[in-house]
């Protein structure tokens, strides 16, 4: 596809931290139309910025100020100069190469797109079957209390118009960044496409994710979020044609 079919900017955010064996792989993914690239290093030990600059000359990188991959997204978004944002890991997990499908999804009319592991066409080669009982079962509590019809909850590939940003008002430090922003896209009453995604294995390193830890924490966000008085509308969610 070429960059012509895309009216609107596009903008990939990548949180890193010592991610500098993946970042050739990554890269290596993204579609050629993508307007601009940003790294959110989170306070890196290795060369993960000098191989994100050799990679991709012209990316931005932001210093992140805080810690936690919510707060690391949180700086790239505010960073991002794109109509589009879409977000992805830095660890080869997630596809560049499906950013076209994610991007369809909103020029086609939806506001927010978020991947899925479990729509027809998904998968994932890394999540563990503990892991994904949960996500199972947060995921059901979402719909119950929210009214959503969302597949995948705790996935963290997900792209949307930027002019949305205020509306979510994220405002989170950890791995619970992709639930609260798939509940306060609900809240928001935005058009929720899902997009078929499938989820690599970590290519190097160790994942920070911790499954008790980080859960408790989304389960606290699922349950906060809802009870804080907010009204919250019919959720609009569908499967990205």
């Amino acid at each position: 596809m070429t960059k012509q079919q895309f009216a609107p900017s596009v903008t990939v955010v990548v949180p890193a931290m010592n991610e500098a064996d993946n970042l050739p792989h990554v890269f290596a993914t993204l579609p050629h139309w993508i307007d601009e690239v940003v790294l959110v290093d989170g306070n890196s030990s290795d060369d993960t910025v000098a191989v994100a600059r050799r990679l991709r000359p012209g990316l931005r990188v932001v210093a992140q100020s805080g810690r936690g991959k919510g707060n690391a997204l949180i700086e790239g978004f505010a960073a991002a100069n794109g109509d589009i944002i879409v977000m992805i890991d830095a660890d080869g997990s997630t596809d560049g190469r499906e950013i076209f499908s994610f991007v369809s999804a909103l020029v086609d009319g939806a506001d927010f797109a978020k991947g899925s592991r479990y729509a027809p066409g998904g998968g994932s080669d890394d999540i563990s079957p503990v892991r994904s009982l949960g996500n199972k079962l947060l995921t059901g509590l979402t719909n119950l209390l929210y009214g959503t019809r969302y597949t995948d909850l705790c996935y963290g590939y997900n792209a949307f118009w930027a002019r949305h940003l205020d509306a979510m008002a994220l405002d989170c430090d950890g791995f619970e960044i992709e639930t609260l922003m798939n509940v306060r896209a609900a809240q928001a009453g935005l058009v929720i496409a899902e997009v078929p995604s499938h989820e690599r294995s970590r290519i190097h390193g160790e994942s920070n994710l911790h499954a008790v830890r980080d859960g408790w924490r989304v389960l606290k966000t699922i349950m906060r979020e809802r009870f804080r008085g907010a009204t919250v509308p019919q959720a609009q969610v569908a499967l990205a044609k």
